[in-house]
């Protein structure tokens, strides 16, 4: 079984919304942990927009980081620039891939739920093709 971290800065919204879908497309495949550099807590939006889509991530909980040191992870991936900047030493990280996805809610002429929903769907897409190409069924 693979173990993938996804990394972000508060560990509220994408790094959340990414260990949604990476675990649903994995399956038993794998596990997948997300954290934060500064954890701020799951952020009720995404929840209630990852409801939209089926997949219920309220029993998320937002962590640091340093908690994770010690796990062997092969894949470690960081969701948005100051996450990578940030990122503490993972010694058993087997891969470091970073792929920034806009910060939801922060979106100038976008409302809150639509900049979700908009960033939601951006990080469904891409973890459905990690998951097709690193962990194949």
């Amino acid at each position: 079984m693979k173990r993938i971290l996804v990394l972000c800065t508060g560990n509220s919204a994408r790094s959340q919304l990414a260990q949604g879908y990476l675990q649903h497309f994995a399956g038993d495949r794998a596990e997948v942990y997300s954290a934060g550099v500064d954890p701020k807590g799951v952020n009720p939006v995404a929840i209630q927009v990852m409801a939209e889509d089926g997949l219920d991530i309220s029993h998320h909980t937002s962590n640091h980081a340093d908690e994770y040191t010690g796990i062997a992870f092969d894949y470690v991936i960081t969701v948005c620039d100051n996450a990578r900047e940030q990122c503490p030493y993972f010694p058993s990280a087997g891969e470091l891939i970073h792929h920034s996805f806009s910060d939801p809610g922060h979106t100038p002429g976008e409302d809150l739920v639509t900049s979700f929903r908009r960033v939601r769907d951006e990080i469904k897409e891409y973890s459905r093709e990690f998951i097709q190409q690193k962990i194949p069924a």
